[in-house]
């Protein structure tokens, strides 16, 4: 199958901020392409969801942190639609370790929070950039205040969230003006990562002027308005946390 609509792959789309985005493209006419690495229930469900907008979709399995995998994804993109317009780098994963803790940041941790977040989103970016500039598309990356702040779930977690904003800088230089490369860094969202942390969550936010923490269809406003709501906007990181971190 192919289309001449426009496409939108999003990673990580089985669930909260990524399942809000394969929607919101899908209410606009694109085409989607909806990723997962383990919860393919939740897939399934994102699936349906972007079918009642009355648009096609291809239901890809792919962790990020396979660059075989993430290869596969983007091949089986473009064979169902070929093409691809806007890449949404949302898949991401954290350790939560407490910042004093030193020792409980292990190679392990180092490495399982690096490979998905640094490298995965990489692997996305360099699989789909031939595509992305034959469509004279753009990357959105969703990334965090963690790498503004130095705050978040773990160090390694705040370091691969900075390491994502300086390569939305470098990867738009580089491939301006065929592709925009920009970024969104959400404070606290209200999804299932939050569980449990329902308190810290609330101290954190009383500096907050808008006093309370996203929900996914918030950060999907920012995904939204960086890849269909702008043409001069590149390199740019949109910090969206009420507030929090000015």
């Amino acid at each position: 199958m192919s289309t001449a609509r426009k496409v939108a792959l999003v990673t990580g789309s089985a669930t909260g901020v990524g399942r809000a985005c394969a929607v919101r493209f899908a209410k606009l006419g694109f085409a989607v392409a909806v990723n997962y690495s383990k919860s393919e229930a939740d897939a399934l469900e994102t699936v349906r969801l972007v079918e009642e907008c009355g648009v096609p979709v291809v239901l890809c399995k792919a962790n990020i942190g396979s660059d075989a995998e993430v290869r596969e994804m983007i091949a089986t993109t473009e064979a169902a639609f070929d093409r691809i317009d806007v890449l949404v780098n949302n898949a991401g994963m954290t350790h939560f370790v407490a910042h004093t803790d030193l020792d409980g940041l292990t190679e392990t941790v180092w490495d399982d929070i690096m490979q998905v977040n640094v490298k995965g989103t990489f692997y996305c970016i360099r699989a789909a950039m031939p595509l992305l500039k034959a469509a004279k598309g753009n990357i959105v990356t969703v990334t965090s205040v963690a790498g503004l702040t130095g705050q978040g779930s773990s160090i390694p977690y705040a370091a691969s969230k900075a390491a994502l904003n300086c390569m939305t800088q470098s990867l738009a230089k580089a491939f301006g003006p065929d592709v925009r490369v920009n970024a969104v860094a959400p404070g606290p969202i209200n999804t299932r990562w939050l569980a449990g942390r329902e308190a810290h969550i609330a101290k954190y936010l009383e500096q907050a002027p808008l006093g309370r923490a996203a929900d996914p269809d918030d950060i999907a406003d920012a995904v939204i308005y960086l890849a269909t709501g702008t043409t001069l906007t590149t390199g740019q990181v949109l910090v969206v946390d009420g507030g929090r971190t000015m």
